[in-house]
């Protein structure tokens, strides 16, 4: 609802997961060019109707000429130091068609409500004290920018949010040891009732050339 999308709107998203996003956009407006995802890893059930890049966002950025109308960058800036992250910026607004948009989103730094277990906990605590550093460097780069808060009513079982923790559905748990990991399971099966109801707001910044 944010967006002007049709047909002719051509995609990056960097840091894409599985590529559910890009994959359900392109199921609903058909572009004539399939969008691209990105990603360090290779997850498992990657949508077949995006093109997969196993790439390093910057390095993919200085060597290709394509010029984007949407540029995603979703729950990854952590992942940058703040050298890189400005070097993706800068790569990104020259990535961009006239009229393009950058978005980058991020979880909600303060009273996060995301049900975790301990380790959990602590890890995305110190993930969200980073990505607070580097948002505020993101909008000094972007100079002109909007901010956007989206606002999601979770209600989830128990039985299928332990699942995703076992996917390490977020990037928190991805070094957390299997042992840790059923151990915090069991904190979540003990702490949790059946069904799980919480809010998760994503912050969104949105920066148009």
């Amino acid at each position: 609802s944010n967006l002007e999308i049709n047909k002719d709107t051509y995609i990056l998203d960097i840091g894409c997961g599985r590529a559910n996003i890009i994959s359900f956009l392109y199921n609903k407006y058909k572009f004539s060019k399939k969008p691209i995802g990105l990603d360090i890893v290779k997850n498992r059930n990657i949508k077949k109707n995006i093109t997969f890049k196993k790439t390093d966002a910057i390095k993919f950025l200085r060597n290709t000429e394509k010029l984007f109308d949407l540029i995603l960058i979703k729950q990854t800036i952590h992942f940058f130091s703040e050298k890189k992250i400005k070097i993706l910026l800068n790569l990104a607004k020259n990535h961009l068609n006239k009229n393009g948009k950058i978005l980058i989103f991020s979880l909600k730094g303060k009273n996060n409500e995301i049900p975790s277990f301990n380790i959990m906990k602590l890890k995305l605590k110190l993930s969200l004290k980073r990505e607070d550093f580097l948002i505020k460097e993101i909008k000094k780069n972007f100079k002109r920018y909007e901010d956007i808060f989206f606002k999601f009513k979770v209600n989830i079982s128990k039985t299928k949010y332990i699942q995703m923790i076992n996917s390490r559905y977020i990037s928190c748990l991805l070094k957390i040891s299997d042992k840790k990991l059923k151990k915090g399971i069991k904190e979540i099966k003990s702490n949790y009732p059946s069904k799980i109801k919480f809010t998760d707001t994503l912050h969104c910044i949105s920066y148009k050339k």
